[in-house]
């Protein structure tokens, strides 16, 4: 009886990495929750050394939620930078024992400042530059503020359209940074196509706001997870892609990839040195994992968070 030979199959070899992909996610951020947090056993095994990772609060998120949070990624060897949103912190005493317990429990000194995504302000502040006039940062002695940049405007606002009062705010904190000692940089919404991006970036420049840009980038989820998240984070003109992919039966089913986005920005990146858009921040809506092996399948590798 003749004995049956099979072929041994070959592992499809490994798509190669595009080095100016690898160059552009160097020193890349990811964005958690505390309740996303939970889910990962062991962040050691997604996430590079060095990952700054933003802790998202959301209205509702109890304060200690966050610095738990906070503690252990820190612990991890993790930078950590909590979200501090105006509308949802009653007073400057409150900002104040925030900042104290972050500090004491996680020892915390960088902070992602923004106004929130509440309508009505739960106390007395309604805008990230009133967290800034409290000087309660520098008085902890925190070392990095990152501020919010939206490529595509914001309604909450500017209610009309159009990016006046977002680009007014901008020119303020570029001010800020320039009569106080703050590292600061802009921390974006997510978008979904390089070139409205890109001429974003280019108008903040010759605006002359040269602070470095993180430009936001949701990671590989589900289309209709994407055009949910987008629809309700008020993602402007670049929601069209997303648009044009759902009436292709074809790729309904399939996780939508910031390949092509990433792709474009690196190749600019790499043709144009001084553009100012310095990292990567990633918003891991299809699941921190998923997030992480891309990035890490792509090149991503976080060794600049410290000055960047």
């Amino acid at each position: 009886m003749a004995l049956l030979n099979f072929k041994r199959r070959e592992a499809p070899a490994a798509t190669p990495v595009n080095p100016d992909v690898e160059a552009f996610l160097q020193g890349y951020s990811i964005e958690v929750m505390p309740r996303t947090a939970e889910k990962v056993e062991n962040f050691r095994d997604l996430l590079p050394e060095g990952t700054r990772v933003y802790i998202a609060h959301i209205e509702g998120t109890p304060i200690e939620d966050m610095v738990a949070t906070a503690k252990r990624l820190a612990a991890d060897g993790y930078p950590v930078m909590p979200h501090f949103p105006a509308r949802i912190i009653k007073d400057a005493k409150t900002l104040e024992n925030w900042i104290a317990m972050y500090q004491g429990e996680a020892g915390v000194e960088q902070a992602l400042l923004l106004a929130g995504g509440v309508a009505e302000p739960h106390g007395d502040f309604h805008c990230s530059m009133q967290l800034m006039e409290t000087g309660l940062f520098d008085k902890a002695g925190f070392k990095r503020l990152h501020v919010a940049g939206h490529p595509e405007g914001n309604k909450d606002i500017d209610p009309q359209g159009g990016m006046k009062n977002v680009s007014e705010a901008l020119q303020w904190k570029q001010d800020f940074s320039t009569r106080t000692d703050a590292e600061m940089a802009i921390a974006t919404q997510f978008a979904f196509e390089a070139a409205p991006i890109i001429k974003w970036a280019d108008d903040l420049k010759a605006a002359g706001i040269d602070l470095p840009i993180h430009i936001g980038i949701a990671g590989p989820a589900k289309l209709q997870t994407l055009i949910k998240f987008a629809i309700a984070c008020g993602v402007g003109p670049s929601l069209k892609v997303l648009q044009k992919r759902a009436k292709d039966v074809s790729k309904l089913l399939l996780p939508f990839e910031p390949t092509e986005v990433i792709g474009e920005l690196a190749a600019h990146t790499a043709a144009n040195p001084d553009f100012n858009i310095t990292n990567v921040h990633f918003f891991p809506l299809g699941g921190i994992k998923t997030n992480a092996n891309w990035a890490i399948e792509n090149g991503g590798a976080s060794t600049r968070p410290a000055n960047a």
